[in-house]
């Protein structure tokens, strides 16, 4: 208050001076780009406007900063789920990898072949049929340009129908979705068959799938091949509704894949070819060499024969064995019978075959010899004869 006091008249001179600089700055205006703009105001946007900056600078380095360390938080984690899916999708690749090529040398060893387009003639739609009965298209390429009937028609999209009547320029194009046609389908995922054929309304319907086989809305279908006009693995449609008809079928609707009611361009494909698969470096193609990679390995049995003497297998009459092989050495040895010593007739040795079971058996009397003296029987051992 003493301060106040004796500076009085010193704040009240710069309390006025104040006062008539901002009433002056009030009235004053000055001339910019944008039209005049009060001095006053020039004057608090140039005060102001340092510290304004210096505050969004300080906000956006700390939101910054906070930012950055929230997402280093959770880098490490990210990395890791990257990593094991990258090695996950590795693994599914090698796994796939390996299938397709078994799966080309099964074809390679059952001797199948692949069908594929060779060649196709673009064509313009230049008419449609004018009933509801017949779903039919006429295009502007005929017998000059190499078409024949029950050529395949397709657009990129999935399968159109096949050629039903040639002329000299032009040609007729049976649809997918006439009653009077028919191809045969097969589903992506559960791989039933059947038969694709149109309703009188124009409507795509899949028949002969059973009752009682799983088939869900959404499930693609590609032709089958059977029906030898469409190659294999052609796009036609996707299954919309599935309910429960007459004789145990199932009625499925199906929305083609291609749009036939707004065709103006066609791919008509004139020559089809058949090829085998790539075998090279896929290794082995043989069956033996298939199982034998499936199968455990059964270790072969040896049998040993003494150099220069024949296997000797025992006669019926019990006298001297007659040479066998080996294996039916080996066939027979197991239900071979012992044999008796017989001296022999003249000299005083006797032969003995070895029998296989020890058994003791009571030799035989032999004939007197000439010098009046009885040989010894042998004795019996349990060793098989070489």
């Amino acid at each position: 208050m003493n301060l106040f006091s004796r500076h009085k008249n010193t704040v009240v001179l710069a309390t006025v001076l104040l006062a008539q600089f901002l009433a002056l700055a009030v009235q004053v205006k000055r001339q910019t780009a944008d039209g005049p703009v009060r001095l006053i105001r020039m004057i608090a946007v140039n005060t102001l406007a340092p510290f304004e900056r210096l505050f969004i600078y300080s906000g956006e380095s700390i939101r910054g900063v906070w930012a950055n360390y929230i997402d280093l938080r959770h880098v490490r984690s990210e990395n890791l789920r990257m990593k094991a899916e990258s090695e996950r999708m590795l693994l599914d690749r090698a796994r796939e990898q390996e299938d397709a090529r078994q799966a080309r040398r099964i074809q390679a060893l059952l001797g199948f072949k692949e069908q594929w387009i060779d060649t196709t003639v673009a064509a313009q739609v230049i008419g449609t049929s004018g009933s509801e009965t017949s779903r039919v298209l006429y295009l502007d390429k005929g017998t000059k340009d190499g078409i024949r009937a029950d050529m395949p028609v397709i657009t990129p999209d999935g399968v159109v129908g096949k050629v039903l009547t040639v002329y000299g320029e032009t040609s007729q194009v049976l649809l997918i979705n006439d009653p009077t046609s028919g191809l045969g389908a097969t589903l992506v995922n559960s791989r039933l068959q059947g038969i694709v054929k149109g309703t009188a309304t124009g409507e795509l319907q899949l028949n002969y799938i059973m009752g009682d086989e799983p088939v869900q809305p959404g499930e693609a279908l590609v032709t089958s091949g059977g029906d030898r006009v469409f190659p294999k693995g052609l796009p036609i449609g996707k299954v919309v509704t599935v309910s429960m008809g007459r004789n145990l079928f199932l009625n499925i609707g199906l929305k083609p894949a291609a749009d036939l009611n707004r065709l103006e361009e066609v791919l008509v494909i004139t020559q089809q070819k058949t090829r085998a698969p790539d075998v090279t470096g896929l290794g082995p193609i043989r069956a033996a060499d298939i199982l034998a990679q499936h199968l455990p390995g059964v270790p072969q049995t040896a049998v040993q024969t003494t150099p220069g003497a024949a296997p000797q297998q025992p006669s019926a009459a019990g006298g001297q064995s007659s040479p066998a092989s080996v294996q039916g050495l080996a066939q027979n040895s197991s239900t071979s019978k012992p044999q008796t010593a017989r001296p022999a007739a003249n000299t005083g040795t006797t032969t003995v075959p070895k029998p296989l079971v020890p058994k003791p058996v009571t030799p035989k009397q032999p004939a007197p010899n000439a010098g009046g003296t009885k040989p010894k029987p042998a004795a019996v051992t349990g060793t098989n004869p070489q």
